[in-house]
């Protein structure tokens, strides 16, 4: 049986003029889950019970552990929902990475990651896809009014991966980078094609955020959170078109912006130019 995603609990509301309510609230239940490999602990990750089996994909294929989703032989979820044990064929090299390269990511529960610093090479994206703004607004406003449970607790990221058939694929969790690796586990099980597909995320685009779209095709990713100056050039040197800010009827195009069809004339402010011109020394 899984476990609960949400917890109630009795809290005291305190207001400014000092009146106090006591009621009940939905809390997020976090948990330990325990990723198994071929019959041997991998690592243990901090998040909600939920698309477990599309975690431990998404995370898996995102550090290159695994290449094809027929490299999986067999994929469970123990009955209590937190151990995760999955067989499949590997890149043992890149198991290796993870534990060579510790590296504490800026994710909400200290992700670890071993694909960064070019561990893992991967082509440049070429695609010449072009997204209508006005649809990439409407996606923006899907994206932030479908969270039921991000309405419930106020505790989750939240991922949304819209294919280049128009097709949407959600998911949530208490870490931003786990909301991205379920959303791909997600895409991944069901054999659904992320090429040109472009993902809306709730975190900030730090580099391994990128790196994940990076690995799997994904040729944009948006945020309503700022991007970090590493992300910028992540995202510049392998292609991927970035966005942040996608909020209150605006948004901010860092790199490769010609994927966006806005159909008007570009207005340059004064100071764009000596910004421009830092972005691509970043990223030289």
């Amino acid at each position: 049986m899984s476990q609960e995603v949400l917890k109630k609990l009795i809290i005291e509301k305190v207001y400014r003029n000092g009146s106090v309510m006591i009621e009940e609230d939905e809390i997020i239940a976090e948990e330990r889950i325990d990723f198994y490999l071929n019959g041997m602990k991998l690592l243990s990750v901090m998040g909600i019970a939920q698309d477990q089996d599309a975690h431990i994909v998404g995370f898996l294929m995102s550090e290159g552990v695994i290449t094809h989703v027929e490299d999986i032989h067999s994929l469970r979820i123990s009955d209590n929902g937190l151990s995760v044990y999955i067989d499949a064929s590997v890149n043992e090299d890149n198991i290796q990475n993870l534990f060579k390269e510790k590296t504490l990511t800026t994710g909400c529960c200290v992700g670890v990651t071993g694909n960064v610093e070019d561990k893992i090479v991967k082509e440049f994206n070429r695609s010449t896809v072009s997204y209508n703004v006005d649809m990439l607004f409407d996606e923006v406003d899907r994206f932030y009014g479908s969270s039921a449970l991000f309405r419930q607790s106020g505790c989750v990221h939240k991922a949304r991966l819209v294919l280049k058939e128009g097709e949407a694929i959600e998911a949530e969790d208490v870490g931003r980078h786990n909301a991205i690796d379920k959303v791909i586990g997600k895409a991944r099980l069901s054999h659904a094609d992320t090429q040109d597909a472009f993902l809306i995320v709730s975190g900030r685009l730090s580099m391994e955020m990128v790196v994940k779209c990076v690995m799997h095709g994904i040729t944009m990713v948006i945020s309503k959170a700022a991007p970090t100056r590493l992300g910028i050039k992540t995202a510049q040197l392998h292609g991927i078109t970035l966005i942040g800010f996608a909020r209150e009827g605006k948004m901010n195009l860092y790199t490769h912006s010609s994927r966006v069809d806005t159909a008007h004339t570009v207005i340059q402010a004064d100071s764009t130019s000596c910004i421009i011109e830092e972005v691509c020394v970043a990223a030289s």
